[in-house]
């Protein structure tokens, strides 16, 4: 099998080959650049000295004689030498030269066209004459009276801008090749900068591990959300999007736009980590965890876990309608054994009136039991919470009664249960062993009325309009774990079906909350 180069070959042949193209094209037009200012730099010399040249009074007056290259050629050739350039040559309006370098060409004919010059302007450029292709400038020759009586023509060949050229390549060749080193060294250095920052993993293994993890997240049965010291979402697997109710996936927009103030997002934002701190999420009841993430020491953001006790709660609540009859029997047979033992003394004891006493007395007045709640309730599931309540309720010393004013004449559905269970539990701690809970629940085909009265201590008016406020409650310091849930998932329910709740004090003493939810749209009795 062929085997393949690894991440940081690929990355270090990348760079050093990304590095050498970058030199080599900086070197070309570096190049260029140079090529272009040696000839502009020997344009501007040619074109001073032929300017030198035409102006000379002694080559104007030097026409005017007999042998004008006698007095010009020798001058020409002073100004050739000291400027550094190929040649001067000096022609009259025919084209005849007057000075050359070879003196044997003196008094020929020019073979490159003088009409430029001649029409008074300056010629810059590159032609070929009898000495090669060069690169020249033209002026003409003035007399004093403006009129053009000849050329002067300086020029330096090509081959000699080359060699100029190339006297210049090794340096500039220098240069480009300690770059290309330096360019080579760090890309070395990245590369390894990077394989040390991905922990020396290929390409295939890093795609692999996010796959797994990205697996790994959104297949467990627990929210997973995580926040970076940013306040933004980074990751919210799919259990999450599905306990806060998310159709897109959240991520990457600021935690404040996606979770509720008041529950995760304060949570978020604590400074100290928790564990299984319940908050509402809509209107479940969510079992949170909140861990720092950290990475070599340093703080990176938030992670928090999420269970759903939502759903432990139904669970609980439909075992505890299956189990009432067997709960509420019991309870009865453990009385009933008692009181038995009672009467069975008072007779021994030959006190047949004070036993009829007894038993009127116990007799079972004003007690829950099935039949009192079947006649009521035309919601089985209804029945079996108030019976399953009014058990727990006389466990802990609280008389439950219900009122036979209550009617229900179709099932009252699961936000009357949440409503109904929520508020006989606040009122059952409020009234203590001892106290009393009134219990009315009515419907029709407009909605399903909640009266839950205690004797309880009550609550103060000023307290009232923030009891509904998450984390809030009225318990003792020493009940609160947990607490501060049961009203705010009433109040949320109330607000999602329009609905109202008001709170009060009851005829018993304590406080009242009566709570009215309208029929959902579409629902008939």
């Amino acid at each position: 099998m062929r085997r393949s180069f690894s991440l940081g070959v690929y990355l270090l042949v990348l760079q050093v080959v990304i590095v050498l193209v970058t030199t080599c094209t900086a070197g070309l037009l570096a190049a260029k650049l140079q090529n272009d200012r040696i000839r502009e730099a020997y344009k501007d010399r040619m074109l001073s000295t032929a300017e030198s040249v035409a102006r000379l009074p002694s080559v104007i007056d030097a026409f005017g004689t007999p042998h004008p290259a006698e007095i010009i050629q020798p001058l020409a050739e002073v100004l050739r030498k000291a400027s550094g350039v190929t040649y001067v040559v000096v022609t009259d309006r025919e084209g005849y030269r007057y000075a050359h370098p070879d003196p044997t060409r003196i008094g020929q004919r020019v073979s490159t066209d003088p009409s430029t010059p001649l029409s008074g302007q300056v010629f810059v450029g590159t032609e070929t004459g009898t000495l090669g292709t060069s690169l020249r400038a033209k002026v003409p020759i003035r007399a004093a009276d403006g009129t053009i009586i000849g050329i002067a023509s300086v020029g330096i060949l090509e081959t000699q801008l080359s060699a100029d050229f190339a006297d210049d390549l090794p340096e500039l060749i220098g240069w480009l090749a300690a770059a290309a080193l330096i360019g080579a060294l760090g890309a070395a250095m990245v590369t390894k900068w990077i394989r040390r920052r991905t922990f020396r993993l290929e390409p295939a293994e890093i795609a692999q591990l996010l796959e797994t993890r990205d697996a790994m997240l959104h297949g467990i049965r627990e929210g997973v959300v995580a926040v970076d010291d940013n306040e933004n979402l980074v990751l919210v697997n799919d259990e999450a999007m599905r306990l806060l109710d998310l159709r897109e996936d959240p991520t990457g927009l600021p935690a404040a736009q996606v979770l509720e103030r008041g529950g995760l997002l304060d949570l978020a934002r604590g400074a100290e980590d928790m564990a299984d701190r319940l908050v509402l999420a809509g209107e479940r009841v969510l079992v949170a965890n909140r861990m720092t993430a950290k990475t070599q020491g340093r703080s990176v953001g938030v992670v928090l876990t999420l269970r759903d006790r939502t759903e432990l709660h139904e669970a609980l609540r439909e075992l505890d309608g299956q189990r009432t009859v067997t709960e509420v029997l019991r309870t009865q047979a453990h009385e009933f054994s008692n009181h038995l033992h009672v009467i069975g003394g008072l007779l021994e004891l030959d006190r047949p009136a004070d036993a009829v006493r007894y038993i009127e007395r116990v007799g079972g007045a004003g007690s829950l039991t099935s039949a009192t709640v079947d006649r009521a309730m035309g919601d089985p599931a209804l029945a079996a919470l108030l019976l399953a309540k009014a058990g727990t309720a006389h466990e802990h010393g609280v008389s439950f009664r219900f009122s036979p004013e209550s009617v229900v004449t179709r099932e009252a559905g699961d936000d009357a249960l949440t409503v109904l269970g929520n508020l006989i539990d606040n009122a059952v701690d409020a009234a203590g062993a001892g106290g009393t809970v009134h219990v009315l629940v009515r419907s029709d085909r407009d909605g399903v009325r909640i009266l839950v009265e205690d004797d309880g201590p009550g609550i103060e008016e000023a307290e009232r309009g923030r009891i509904f406020t998450l984390g809030v409650t009225t318990k003792e310091p020493r009940r609160t774990h947990g607490r501060g849930i049961g009203l705010a998932l009433v109040s949320r329910v109330v607000t999602r079906r329009d609905g109202r709740v008001d709170v009060g004090g009851s005829e018993l003493g304590g406080a009242s909350f009566d709570v009215w939810l309208p029929a959902l749209a579409g629902v008939t009795s």
